[in-house]
């Protein structure tokens, strides 16, 4: 029986030493992700520029979508809001998952001179199949008045996001990654 209780002890020291983190000690972070979840907001200014499509993507540590833009982008504002709303009327829009993010981007889905739609998703309420995502629930056209164009994007729950702009000769795109976890 001593040699059991001394066996026992000396696993539950073993235990107890291997456990032992220093308390100055952090977790790193999940894939390396230091982004965080408060607002990104560019400045606003008059754009020609006119939305033209949107799609997403998975990665092994984030989801991401992408907004292309024809011409150059002059501002955008993405945050995480109580609730998204309609471009013009206000109406409420309710998004699947626990958090809901607002992408404000300033360029119109539309063209300033004829007034001719240059996006107009079949399916408003779910502008892209986010079917087997791991963060992102649904995505939605919020429509597009006075010069800008938003969109609805429920997650399954506040978690860290950024946005980046990628910019070539004709096009620029709005890319905003939300990560799988904190």
């Amino acid at each position: 029986m001593k040699k059991v209780l001394t066996a026992l002890a000396g696993v539950a020291m073993a235990a107890t030493t291997l456990v032992a983190v220093p308390s100055s000690a952090q977790a790193a972070p999940y894939c390396g992700i230091t982004w965080g979840s408060l607002a990104d907001r560019t400045t606003f200014a008059y754009s020609s520029a006119t939305v033209r499509n949107v799609r997403a993507g998975q990665h092994s540590c984030y989801d991401r979508l992408v907004i292309d833009i024809r011409g150059n982008l002059r501002g955008y504002d993405v945050r995480y809001v109580s609730a998204v709303h309609t471009e013009g009327g206000g109406r409420l829009v309710p998004l699947m998952g626990a958090a809901d993010l607002q992408i404000v981007v300033n360029a119109p889905a539309y063209n300033i001179d004829t007034g001719a739609s240059t996006y107009n998703p079949v399916n408003r309420n779910n502008i892209v199949n986010l079917a087997g995502y791991t963060t992102f629930r649904q995505a939605a056209y919020l429509g597009s008045f006075e010069g800008q164009t938003s969109f609805g994007l429920g997650v399954r729950a506040r978690l860290p996001f950024r946005t980046f702009v990628i910019k070539d000769a004709t096009t620029t795109r709005l890319v905003i990654d939300v990560a799988h976890r904190w």
